[in-house]
């Protein structure tokens, strides 16, 4: 498998595991594609052992878990330190996601939570701290992650758990 060379197989495998990895099991996937479960799981060990596929990951409810605020704190690195700040900032206590972006001065994104305005503040602090400059912070109220429904083809019948009436 060469980079960005999957085929519809593959986007398909990619699609329903999106939708919930935990609960998808490979004999899941080949039943929907009309492929053995044998199948099914080469082409995920290709996928994981070409690095497309990164990881398994768990959709926490922060609030709910005891973290009411979400914030989105929007920073400023130069450039020939983007990627040091942006990897340094994940190690920042509360810090749940961080994004490089290619263009722009605000070019780093950081998700992070916290219990108390305070705990935000902190983490603000230390980001500061490692030099990233603080451009913009954005609470957030809710986050929805969806499979990326371009690994389709179009052409296939995707049950995705809801219904409509017709």
């Amino acid at each position: 498998m060469k980079d960005g060379e999957l085929d519809s197989v593959d986007r398909s495998i990619l699609y329903y595991l999106q939708q919930d990895a935990r609960r998808t099991s490979s004999s899941d996937i080949a039943e929907k594609l009309g492929l053995s479960s044998s199948t099914v799981r080469t082409r995920l060990n290709k996928l994981e052992e070409s690095g497309i596929i990164r990881g398994y990951h768990i959709d926490i409810d922060y609030d709910l878990a005891g973290y009411p605020l979400y914030t989105k704190i929007i920073c400023t690195a130069p450039v020939t330190e983007r990627d040091s700040l942006a990897n340094r900032a994940r190690e920042v206590n509360g810090v749940t996601a961080v994004r490089e972006i290619m263009t722009g001065k605000r070019n780093v994104y950081v998700n992070a939570i916290g219990k108390t305005h305070d705990d935000l503040n902190r983490i603000a602090e230390d980001l500061d701290g490692i030099g990233l400059d603080i451009v913009d912070e954005q609470i957030i109220r809710d986050e929805y992650v969806c499979p990326y429904h371009g690994f389709l083809d179009g052409a296939e019948e995707v049950d995705d758990g809801t219904a409509s009436d017709e």
